[in-house]
C-alpha cells in the first residue's frame, strides 16, 4: 500500500517576507480526506564555527517568538539563487565577523516536516579569519565562545534549546570530539 498523500486542492493564506502559509485539502491512502497547513520557508543554512583557540563560538540573541535569549550556531537564510556555501560563508561574517577557510557540509534536515518545507543545511567551519560584513538591521547578537569541554554541560543542563544548535554539537561530540 503506497504511503503518500495527494493534493487534492490549495490555497496560499498569507505571504510574508520570509515564509508563506498554504493550506492544502489532501486525499490520504485509506481514502478520506484532511487537511493540511504548510509553511513554505526559504532554506538555511548554519554554521559550527571551530576557533584556532579550540572554542566554538555561539551566539546569543533574543527570539521574539518564543521570549527568550538563546545560544545559538550562526544562521541565516539563503537567498534565492544564493549557493548554499555562499550563504553560509556570508551569514558567518554578518553574524560572528569571521569568514572561514574551509566549511565542511555535516547534515541536512528539516526542523519541523510536519508543517514546514524548511531545508536547513549544516557546515563545520574552520580556519576563520576576521571579517566583517554590515549585519542585519533587526538583529542584536553577541558572539559567545565555548570551550570544547563545555559542551557536553550545556546540552546537559537543557541550556541549548535550540534544533540547530543540539544538532550541530551532539554531531561535534559524536564525530569530532577532541582526544
Amino acid at each position: 500500500m503506497e504511503n503518500r498523500e495527494k493534493k487534492l486542492s490549495g490555497s496560499v493564506a498569507y505571504r510574508g517576507k520570509i515564509l508563506d502559509l498554504r493550506i492544502d485539502k489532501v486525499g490520504l491512502p485509506n481514502g478520506r480526506k484532511a487537511v493540511r497547513e504548510v509553511v513554505e520557508h526559504a532554506p538555511a543554512v548554519a554554521m559550527l564555527p571551530l576557533s584556532s583557540s579550540g572554542q566554538i563560538l555561539l551566539i546569543r540573541q533574543f527570539r521574539y517568538a518564543v521570549g527568550r535569549e538563546m545560544l545559538e550556531i550562526p544562521a541565516g537564510l539563503v537567498e534565492q539563487g544564493e549557493p548554499f556555501e555562499a550563504a553560509a560563508r556570508r551569514e558567518l561574517q554578518e553574524e560572528i565577523g569571521f569568514y572561514p577557510d574551509t566549511l565542511t557540509e555535516i547534515g541536512r534536515m528539516y526542523n519541523s516536516p510536519g508543517f514546514s518545507t524548511e531545508l536547513l543545511v549544516l557546515y563545520l567551519a574552520e580556519g576563520l579569519c576576521p571579517s566583517r560584513l554590515q549585519p542585519d538591521d533587526d538583529e542584536n547578537i553577541q558572539v559567545h565562545p565555548v570551550a570544547l569541554e563545555e559542551i557536553a554541560p550545556l546540552l546537559r543542563r537543557g541550556d541549548i534549546v535550540d534544533g540547530k544548535t543540539f544538532t550541530a554539537l551532539s554531531w561535534f561530540l559524536a564525530f569530532r570530539r577532541p582526544s
